[in-house]
C-alpha cells in the first residue's frame, strides 16, 4: 500500500467497526487511548481524531461512569455496507447477473450534488461510461440505492438493472471505464507488504491477542479501501494478469488468524463503564 502513515481517524474507524460495534458500540476515551497507543498513536492525536469524527456525525459522546464515545446510530448502515464489501464480496461477480446502471442529471445551480454523486458512485465501485452514466456489477444495486437515499441524492438519479446487448467487445471496453493499472498497483503493494506476515502467521503458532491487534488494525484499515476501488468485475472481463486473487488470499489468511484474538484483546482492555 501507500508508504504514507495511516490516519488516526481511519484507525479509530477500524477499531469501532471491527470490534466495538460487536461490544455495544461504546468505549471510554481512556481505554481508546490505551488501544491506540499500541498502534503508535498518542493521546493528543486520538483526541483530535475523535473531535473530527464527532463533527462528521460518526461518534457521539456518552458518559458511562467515564467519558467515552459511541457510534452514532446513523452510521450503522454505513458500517453494515462496509462489511458486505470487505468480507462478503471477495469473489468476482457473475457476468450472467448483469449490471447496475446509474444515470443522473444535476442542475448547474446544485453542482455540489453532482460532485458528491461522482465521488460516492466511484467509492461504491461504479465505472464512468459517459457523462452522468455509471455502471457496476448488479450486486451493487441495493448498496447504491441505500446510499442515494441515505444521502438525500435519490431525486437526481435513475437506477437500472441492465444487461449488455451489443456492440463492442465488453472485455476491452471495461478497461476504459475503470482504472485497471491503478487498482493492480494497489493490490500489488498490499500483497508485497503483507504476504511475509501471512506466511509467518499461518506456519507458526497463533499470535497472542495484543500482537494480533497490532497487526490486524493496520491490515484491515489498508485493505478496506480496495474492495471499494475494485467493484469485483466478472473474471471474463479482467486482464489475464489480474493480481487481486493473490491479495485477497493474503487478506483472508490474515483475517482468519488475527480477527478473533484481536477482538479478545479489545474486550480485555475495554471497561464497560
Amino acid at each position: 500500500m501507500s508508504d504514507s502513515p495511516l490516519r488516526p481517524s481511519s484507525l479509530i474507524n477500524t477499531v469501532y467497526g471491527a470490534f466495538l460495534r460487536r461490544l455495544g458500540g461504546w468505549i471510554s476515551i481512556a481505554d481508546l487511548i490505551t488501544l491506540m497507543e499500541e498502534l503508535d498513536v498518542d493521546g493528543p492525536a486520538v483526541r483530535s481524531a475523535i473531535s473530527r469524527l464527532k463533527k462528521r456525525g460518526v461518534l457521539e459522546p456518552e458518559r458511562r461512569g467515564a467519558t467515552g464515545y459511541r457510534l452514532s446510530p446513523a452510521v450503522h448502515p454505513v458500517f453494515d455496507e462496509g462489511d458486505r464489501r470487505i468480507f462478503a464480496s471477495l469473489e468476482p461477480a457473475d457476468l450472467a447477473d448483469g449490471w447496475a446502471m446509474a444515470v443522473f442529471s444535476v442542475p448547474e445551480s446544485e453542482r455540489s450534488h453532482r460532485y458528491q454523486l461522482r465521488t460516492r458512485l466511484t467509492w461504491l465501485g461504479f465505472g464512468n461510461i459517459a457523462p452522468g452514466v455509471w455502471l457496476a456489477p448488479r450486486r451493487l444495486l441495493d448498496d447504491a440505492r441505500a446510499m442515494l437515499v441515505r444521502l438525500g441524492l435519490s431525486e437526481y438519479v435513475h437506477l437500472f438493472a441492465a444487461d449488455y446487448a451489443a456492440f463492442s467487445d465488453l472485455s476491452e471496453t471495461v478497461s476504459s471505464w475503470w482504472d485497471f493499472p491503478a487498482i493492480q498497483t494497489q493490490y500489488a503493494s498490499f500483497t508485497e507488504a503483507h504476504a511475509p506476515l501471512a506466511a509467518r502467521m499461518t506456519a507458526g503458532p497463533g499470535p497472542d491477542p495484543a500482537q494480533a491487534f497490532r497487526h490486524y488494525v493496520p491490515l484491515l484499515t489498508q485493505w478496506r479501501r480496495l474492495p471499494y476501488l475494485d467493484p469485483g468485475l466478472p473474471t471474463q472481463l479482467l486482464p489475464p494478469d489480474w493480481n487481486a486473487v493473490a491479495a485477497r488470499q493474503v487478506f483472508q489468511q490474515l483475517h482468519t488468524v488475527l480477527q478473533g484474538p484481536s477482538l479478545r484483546h479489545v474486550e480485555a482492555v475495554r471497561t464497560t463503564g
